[in-house]
């Protein structure tokens, strides 16, 4: 018997169909033998085992799950599979309330059925956009499959090899060193969740009640999409104007409650994302030889972004606003550790109520008057 949740979020969206769109649709990767594949697979495997040891020396975050959390070299197709896993998990309580208001129109069940396959294949070919654009990342939500093994608690470990070899190749850096460098940043991440008990649950907690909080019309949500999907196939006819005033998916949607709980979320992310990119730059010079260049290179590919396109669909999927995050974030974290030592820093992590919030990530300073003011009086 098929769950009635299921039957539910798989009418908004059809997955399968998302998975099939993006397979076909994704670039392939950048040329190499059989023989240069294993070889890479292999190298970033014992790079992301090397991490371990470096991330948790330099940050003092001692952990005993991490081996309960896999590290996985994937393809662009393989990443594709693992965060349509992700999504399906992550979006179901939303999924299937928009799923219960549909069905209360008339033709709601006929029209969500056609709707499911539509919105499917706009995710697919999202996917296979970004599927050839990032290196690595950790999965916090990620369900266990027989393909894609999963911790006792979920999350794991993707490193995206073909991605990676590209990027080496563009950069024109050391591959022994750039490959160890993402490994570094990636790795962080998993100590920082398998580091701080309650960390998933936090922020599990605050996404499902950024979604619970949604009210917006369930056509509102797919035309979103399908305007990032036709963007992505051919871009807006010149002179066209905006209507969404460069506001991403998640800005659009939003609610006045929905912007509160998304201040706390930004705050975590910048926290997460620049505390990775402070360790990896710590770490890099005793490991990675050659970290000075990469970072500069890195920073400048950054910075240049792409075609008119990418810089659309960046904008509409907010990813402009995650590479602020990196920026502001790394910033925070090294104006504490300046200040207090990382032991200081590390108070961060004892609960939810001494992460920074939004303001505070952009003031350093009055986090740590907060923070340790409290904790020594």
């Amino acid at each position: 018997m098929t769950s009635i949740g299921g039957a539910a979020s798989a009418g908004m969206v059809d997955w399968n169909l998302a998975v099939a769109t993006a397979t076909r649709l994704v670039r392939p990767g950048p040329e190499v033998s059989r023989d240069e594949a294993r070889a890479v697979v292999a190298e970033l495997r014992r790079h992301a085992k090397a991490s371990e040891q470096h991330v948790r020396g330099f940050t003092r975050m001692a952990t005993d799950d991490i081996h309960d959390t896999p590290i996985l070299v994937v393809d662009r197709p393989g990443w594709v599979r693992a965060n349509v896993a992700g999504f399906r998990e992550v979006l179901k309580p939303l999924l299937d309330k928009m799923q219960e208001r549909r069905g209360n129109t008339p033709g709601g069940a006929v029209f969500g059925a056609v709707g499911g396959k539509v919105t499917g294949v706009e995710l697919g070919m999202l996917l296979s956009f970004l599927s050839s654009r990032v290196l690595g990342q950790y999965e916090t939500f990620a369900p266990a499959s027989r393909e894609l093994p999963a911790g006792a608690k979920g999350g794991r470990l993707l490193l995206v090899a073909p991605n990676i070899v590209h990027v080496e190749r563009e950069l024109d850096v050391q591959p022994h060193d750039f490959r160890l460098w993402v490994c570094l940043h990636e790795e962080t991440h998993r100590t920082q969740f398998t580091s701080v008990p309650w960390l998933r649950d936090h922020l599990e907690g605050e996404i499902q009640s950024f979604l619970g909080e949604t009210e917006v019309d369930p056509m509102t949500v797919l035309e979103r999409i399908r305007e990032a999907a036709q963007s992505l196939a051919g871009g807006r006819p010149e002179g066209e104007e905006d209507d969404n005033d460069g506001r991403s998916l998640v800005e659009i949607v939003q609610t006045p409650a929905q912007r509160e709980i998304l201040g706390r979320l930004t705050a975590v992310m910048s926290l997460l994302e620049g505390h990775a990119d402070f360790v990896m730059d710590g770490v890099g010079p005793d490991v990675v030889p050659s970290v000075a260049e990469i970072r500069e290179k890195f920073q400048q590919r950054r910075a240049k972004g792409a075609s008119r396109l990418d810089s659309a669909l960046r904008k509409l999927l907010g990813l402009d606003a995650k590479l602020r995050q990196y920026r502001d974030g790394e910033r925070f974290v090294r104006a504490v550790v300046d200040e207090v030592g990382m032991d200081g820093f590390n108070r961060v992590w004892t609960s939810p109520n001494t992460l920074p919030t939004k303001t505070e990530i952009a003031k350093p300073a009055d986090w740590v008057a907060r923070v340790h003011r409290k904790a020594e009086s």
